[in-house]
């Protein structure tokens, strides 16, 4: 095990160890309460809001308190790495994997896919392999009756073979602050006929707009699975070639890349970004924080239209889980009646039947499918995700793997490069500033602008074992890659050096490769005419 390995079990261990750290205030527990450890990264108004409900849920319905104490230790990212460390080390030693947690409350299905995955040792030979999470065999027809059809779209909202279940649904789209864009005095193109207000962001596509150079939120994929699963929905709405030239123009605009994806729609509503990616129940939650409190609109939210991608928010029980039954009756009550209304409705909720938050409004999406049918007057965002969400029109299951990794080079590690060349593009005299989305090389008729448009643009290659170079422009390539560079299957061909990361090595090949562009797009701009 090398040093960085050991370093993130000691640091799973040590996070693992202290959940005494993070017990939400509340009244004092009797001796004889149960205990149930939850990992996750939720804020702290839903963790406040779930376990006091699920006390008050549970001790009516088992006659027993129940202490939810939790374990906070970063993003879904940051989750899913420490778990898939732990269980590692586990294998190795030869250890009964898990046992220090009982479930893992939140983020993506994507991530939560990961834990269903689990990991794969080889011990002097002998492969070990284990889940880390754990099916719970809830009955089938009381999964129908609370999810009916598992699609919501073209994605499913809970694992067939029941290793995590959604109970919330999440949407991406633009937080944005209408006094700040009055100020830069912009106007976003719009086509023919299309009545949308000019002066508020509508499509992906405003965000890339040369006057928001400078004032864009934006969060690193590689520490936010939420925000890795908004840049794959725009690359899987857009298309492979034009979703990087929004991803890439978009982090030109950048003035920062967060850790975290709470911080742009905060930054956001103070005036500190014009507009954010943000997930949706946040940049609701800043709008209708500020209209509440000091009657203050200036900031507003929405949904790019058309392209929509809703995801489930699932939970799942870990293998080894101390606290198996309690965990299985949490994920019960997050998909009961009482659970669900914890999402959407008002804290000053005044029906008799005692459904909803006590403190905190939380504006996230309930799952169950009946919810919008029977609930639909109380909630506080009048939004019905299973008419919203489109399906992909590119499902290509590669996407995803290369975000980190070519976000990264592309707008993170040479982003004062990216500035400058973004700069040089948009202000060549030909530059055609009314053009409605992104404009491609294929846009313009300027030698020089077309010629600094393609070099933007341009993706990277990488070296295969048989010594031939495929490219990442080529879709039908990128599985091979993925499986030969990202999942290890070219690991004795010498491409890289076996104490190093693949995916590092590969970052720092594309980077070299994207200051290499940069420079020469500035180069462009600064030659002589003619």
């Amino acid at each position: 095990m090398n040093a960085t390995r050991i370093i993130v079990v000691a640091c799973m261990a040590i996070l693992l160890g202290v959940p005494m750290l993070f017990r939400p205030e509340s009244a004092a527990m009797p001796d004889d309460a149960r205990r149930l450890i939850i990992i996750t990264p939720h804020n702290e108004q839903i963790r406040q809001e779930f376990a006091e409900a699920f006390d008050a849920w549970h001790t009516e319905a088992y006659g027993e308190r129940v202490e939810v104490i939790y374990n906070v230790p970063g993003g879904t990212s940051e989750i899913r790495k420490l778990l898939l460390a732990q269980f590692e080390a586990d294998l190795r030693r030869g250890d009964d994997v898990g046992g220090n947690a009982d479930l893992v409350f939140g983020g993506g299905s994507y991530e939560h896919g990961v834990l269903r995955d689990g990991v794969e040792v080889n011990v002097d030979g002998e492969i070990r392999s284990t889940s880390i999470s754990a099916p719970v065999d809830f009955d089938d027809a009381w999964l129908d009756e609370i999810f009916g059809e598992n699609k919501i779209a073209d994605i499913t909202l809970y694992d067939p073979e029941k290793h995590w279940f959604g109970v919330a649904l999440s949407g991406f789209g633009i937080v944005y602050n209408r006094d700040i864009l009055e100020v830069l005095d912009v106007t976003f193109p719009r086509a023919p006929g299309d009545d949308a207000d000019p002066r508020a962001p509508l499509l992906w596509s405003d965000m890339c707009h040369p006057d928001m150079r400078r004032w864009l939120a934006l969060v690193n994929p590689g520490q936010s699975g939420s925000v890795t699963t908004a840049f794959e929905a725009i690359l899987k709405q857009k298309g492979w070639h034009d979703g990087w030239a929004t991803l890439r123009r978009m982090g030109a605009n950048a003035r920062y890349f967060s850790a975290t994806s709470s911080k742009p729609p905060t930054d956001v509503s103070q005036g500190d970004a014009a507009m954010g990616v943000a997930i949706d129940f946040y940049g609701r939650f800043q709008s209708q924080a500020l209209l509440a409190s000091i009657g203050d609109d200036r900031v507003g939210y929405v949904d790019p239209p058309g392209v929509s991608t809703i995801d489930p928010d699932p939970i799942s029980m870990l293998r080894g889980a101390p606290n198996e039954e309690i965990a299985k009756r949490f994920i019960e009550f997050s998909l009961s009646d009482a659970g669900q209304a914890l999402w959407q409705f008002r804290a000053d909720d005044d029906s008799d039947d005692g459904l909803g938050p006590t403190e905190f409004e939380l504006r996230r999406m309930p799952i169950r499918r009946s919810f919008y049918t029977t609930y639909l007057p109380r909630f506080v965002d009048q939004v019905n995700p299973f008419e919203l969400a489109a399906p992909m029109r590119y499902p290509d299951r590669n996407f995803r793997a290369f975000i980190p990794s070519l976000f990264a080079s592309m707008a993170m590690d040479n982003h004062e490069l990216l500035k400058e060349a973004w700069t040089c593009i948009v202000e060549h005299d030909a530059y055609p500033h009314d053009h409605v989305g992104i404009v491609r090389a294929a846009d313009v008729t300027d030698p020089v602008l077309r010629e600094m448009l393609e070099a933007f643009d341009a993706l990277p290659d990488v070296p295969t074992p048989d010594g031939e170079r495929y490219s990442l422009d080529d879709v039908t390539l990128l599985g091979d890659i993925k499986k030969g560079w990202l999942r290890d299957g070219w690991a004795e061909h010498g491409l890289w050096a076996k104490e190093a990361s693949p995916e590092d090595v590969l970052r720092r090949t594309f980077g070299t490769f994207f200051r290499e562009q940069y420079q020469t797009i500035i180069d462009l701009a600064h030659a002589p005419a003619g």
